[in-house]
């Protein structure tokens, strides 16, 4: 399983939380990459349910990621 932020993007809109069959369903439906619903499939839990995308992929950079403070410059 490999994320990237374009795959991880097609799921920003997901409908959360969600469990593996949700998230697989809602990839299919809104038209997301053959690689979004094969890292779906490698999912091992599926019973558990999903709060966010970083409770797939931990790396996931957030807005505060990108955060550029200019006060610092």
């Amino acid at each position: 399983m490999y994320w990237t932020l374009e795959l991880a993007s097609k799921l920003e809109d997901a409908p959360w939380p969600a469990t593996k069959e949700e998230l697989i369903d809602y990839a299919i439906r809104s038209g997301a990459p053959l690689e979004v619903i094969e890292n779906l499939q490698e999912l091992e839990d599926e019973s558990e349910v999903y709060e966010s995308i970083e409770d797939i992929w931990p790396d996931y950079p957030t807005k505060e990621d990108f955060f550029f403070n200019e006060d610092e410059y």
